[in-house]
């Protein structure tokens, strides 16, 4: 599986400016039919808690516009409104036919940065085999802050994830959490983890990329610094499987003392 992580400079609340300079990306780098393309969380409107006012159908209805012209399987971070007034933060997994195969809501609104006051956080983990090939990944998507929940990855890993992609808008002041915690996931629950962040700067904080795609192992396949680029990776699910296989961590957790969450289109 050939996977793609699209890291820029997210213009702040501009849409049409965000999809332009996303398909340039694509353009240049010759992303190929079939790809796997992760965006940032909040891909085209960067960390905004003005729910009013960038809630619309644009960003989905583009996302899968994109993913059927070009062929690709796409995650794209976007938000929508509950019947509650508050909003929710989602990544959705599109087909390269565009047909949406399912979304994550963010389970950890992020209270620090007042996340909280303006989204409510979902409250399920999406599991999905994205097609019927044996080769297929089982994906989980995940977003930023929750990359500081172990407990959820493993809940994730235990319903079958052997791709976790998580987009994110992660500052630069707790850069060297991102980079650990990544690799920590990786390793503890014998995944792949495709991570892109946004690069640049919104109003109110400095951001420095540092995507990174890693094995289950922990060895890090490709590691961006702070510049407008795309990640690129070919995921080994043999070597993958096999891991598992052959060091069957995964077998001696104890589901007791994780809780549970409901996992939608379980694979």
């Amino acid at each position: 599986m050939h996977v793609a992580a699209v890291q820029f400079d997210i213009a702040w609340e501009d849409k049409p400016t965000n999809h332009q300079h996303i398909e340039q990306m694509l353009d240049e780098a010759g992303i190929a039919a079939g790809t796997f393309v992760l965006l940032p969380e909040l891909s085209d409107t960067g960390f905004s808690l003005n729910v009013k006012t960038i809630v619309d159908d644009q960003s989905l209805s583009w996302a899968q516009d994109l993913a059927q012209r070009r062929g690709i399987w796409l995650q794209m971070g976007y938000p929508v409104k509950g019947d509650d007034g508050f909003g929710r933060n989602c990544a959705s997994i599109i087909s390269p036919k565009g047909v949406m195969l399912g979304t994550y809501q963010k389970v950890h609104p992020f209270s620090y940065g007042r996340e909280i006051d303006h989204y409510h956080g979902g409250d399920h983990l999406l599991v999905k085999k994205i097609s019927d090939l044996s080769q297929s990944p089982t994906i989980c998507p995940i977003i930023c802050y929750d990359l500081r929940f172990p407990e959820l990855w493993r809940l994730g890993a235990l319903a079958g994830a052997e791709v976790f992609t998580i987009g994110a808008n992660w500052p630069d002041a707790r850069q060297h959490h991102w980079r650990t915690l990544l690799i920590a996931r990786a390793i503890e629950n014998q995944a792949y983890v495709v991570a892109t962040n946004r690069a640049g700067r919104d109003p109110h904080l400095n951001y420095v990329g540092g995507s990174m795609i890693i094995s289950p192992m922990g060895e890090v396949l490709a590691e961006a610094d702070d510049t407008q680029t795309i990640l690129r990776a070919e995921l080994d699910l043999s070597a993958l499987r096999q891991w598992r296989e052959e060091f069957r961590a995964l077998e001696d957790v104890h589901p007791s003392l994780l809780g549970s969450i409901t996992v939608r289109d379980h694979s």
